[in-house]
Parts: C-alpha cells; structure tokens; sequence
C-alpha cells in the first residue's frame, strides 16, 4: 500500500494537515533558534556576572543595593531616550517627530518596544488610536497595493500588446517589480541605516524585514540613538519607508499566497484525476458485465463481413 492509499483511507481533513503542519514548523524552529543562540546567551551571561563582579571589585563604595539603583537610573533614561555621556539634555524620544513615528508603529501593529506611553491618558488614548487606525491602516495599504498591481498589471499588458508573449511578458513584469522593491526598500534603507545607525549590513537587512513584516522585536530601532543627532528629514523618511514599504511587502506576500494556492489547487486536481483512473480502472476489471461485452464483441462477426 503506497502513501496516496494510506492518506485516501485516513482520509485526513485538510486544515488537520495543515495544523500539524503548522505545528511541526514552528517546533523545527524553535529548536533550531535553541541551537543557535542557546550557547551564545549562555556565554553573555556569564560574561555579564564576571563584569558585574569585576565592577563591584573596582568600586568598593558600590555595593548590591548601590549597583541595582545605578542600573535603574540607567534603565530609565534608555526608555525615556536619553543619554547618559555628559551633562548636555535632549529631548528625549517624545519629541513631534519620534512621536509620529511612534503613532505609525502602533497603527501599522510593529510595535518595537522600545517606548510606550506611561501616563494614563496616553495608554488610554492608545488604545484607542490603535482600535481605529490599525483598520484604517489596513484599508488604505490595501487600497496601495491594489494601485501598485494595477500599475504593475497595466505595464504587462502594454508589453505583452508589443510583444505578443503573455507568460514570458508577465514573468518578466514580476521579476522586474520584485527586483525593484528590493533594491528600494531593503537595499537602499540598509546603506542608509548603516550609515546613519552605524550597523552592519547584516544588521540593517535584519532590521528591515523585521520591521516591514511587523514582527518588530525592538532590538534594533533606527532614529533611536540618544547620543546621536539624526537630520530633520530622517524621521519623514523613515514614516514614508515604512508606509510604502509595508504595502509593497503585502502585495508580495499576496503574490506568494496566491502562487500556493494555485499549486495547491493544481496538487488536488492530480490527486483527484489520478484518484478517479484508479476506481475506473478498477471497475472495468471487477465488472463481470463488462467482461462478458468485451469478450461478445470480440466473438460476434462484423456486419461487413
């Protein structure tokens, strides 16, 4: 008994397969991230407590209760956005423009972590702002991407008039466009937060997906750095990045669920067809009916004879 007959007598509902599926993925994954920075968390950790001892050996005036509240007031200027290296005050990160961008991290679901509203009317007011623009967000990125296909689209069919290749015109069409919002928004924001941030490539790439898929972890966050002086235009260009980008990253995810439910469609019909030769297949040969026409017709003398 081969696998098809072994699934088509399980007969499996579709979306248990998929959970399993589902299931097995995310398991795959957090035992591959276990491998990869369980060992290295280990090491910082324990290269965190030899420093912590060494400090504490360095400055005797310093004791538990000393280093915990060095540590508060560290922990709170980084969430408040202010730097500690010398005596000169900023602004902090609830200037007009963080604040925008803050206002668009929360509407667009990204929600780095790295500030957050303390008073109570502000997480009042957050909530909801956030009730109301994320569907509103939703909508207007949505109404984007359908622009950016339909420019997409028309291009193709300009092409395709010229050429008269529609497969080999579309693909192309595709390519070009997938091509393009990566150079535009992953390629190009990737130098620039390099030499803005002073990431590496690595870095920076990371940042971008994380950031355009809204996972936002907050790890890292461009327009961040309190002992850094950001240009006027970089928080607008940051906003506008994110606005576009995230429409565009849509509309390829789209594409690629789309794509997978077309070989998915493709795989069920094959399955099907291959299922129904099988019983025709099988009737034909189980049917004594049949076997006794064919055998007649093969006895009984033609009509031209």
């Amino acid at each position: 008994m081969g696998m098809k007959e072994i699934f088509s007598l399980a007969r499996v509902p579709s979306i248990l397969m998929l959970g399993v599926i589902y299931i097995i993925y995310v398991l795959i994954g957090g035992v591959i991230f276990w491998k990869l920075e369980g060992d290295l968390r280990e090491k910082d950790i324990s290269l965190l407590l030899s420093n912590k001892k060494n400090l504490l050996m360095r400055y005797t005036c310093l004791n538990q209760d000393g280093l915990e509240a060095v540590a508060q007031v560290v922990q709170d200027a980084s969430k408040a956005g202010l730097s500690l290296k010398g005596n000169n005050t900023t602004d902090g990160f609830w200037k007009f423009t963080s604040s925008a961008v803050f206002a668009a991290t929360v509407v667009t679901t990204i929600g780095y972590g790295n500030i957050s509203p303390s008073s109570t009317a502000g997480q009042i007011f957050c909530v909801f702002f956030a009730l109301f623009g994320i569907p509103l967000n939703m909508v207007v990125l949505n109404r984007v991407g359908k622009y950016m296909l339909v420019i997409e689209r028309n291009i193709s069919d300009f092409l395709e008039g010229k050429t008269g290749r529609r497969k080999c015109t579309r693909f192309f069409v595709h390519l070009v466009s997938y091509l393009s919002g990566t150079v535009l928004f992953f390629i190009v924001p990737m130098i620039v937060f390099q030499l803005h941030e002073g990431w590496t490539y690595s870095q920076a790439i990371y940042y971008c997906f994380i950031t355009l898929s809204t996972i936002g972890f907050g790890d890292f966050v461009a327009d961040s750095d309190p002992d850094k002086v950001y240009p006027e235009w970089y928080s607008i260009l940051m906003a506008s990045w994110i606005f576009f980008g995230l429409a565009w990253l849509a509309l390829l995810i789209n594409h690629s669920i789309d794509i997978l439910e077309r070989l998915n469609t493709h795989f069920k019909l094959w399955w099907s067809g291959q299922k129904m030769e099988e019983e025709s297949g099988n009737a034909e040969i189980d049917n004594p009916d049949t076997q006794m026409e064919d055998e007649d017709e093969i006895k009984r003398p033609s009509a031209t004879q």
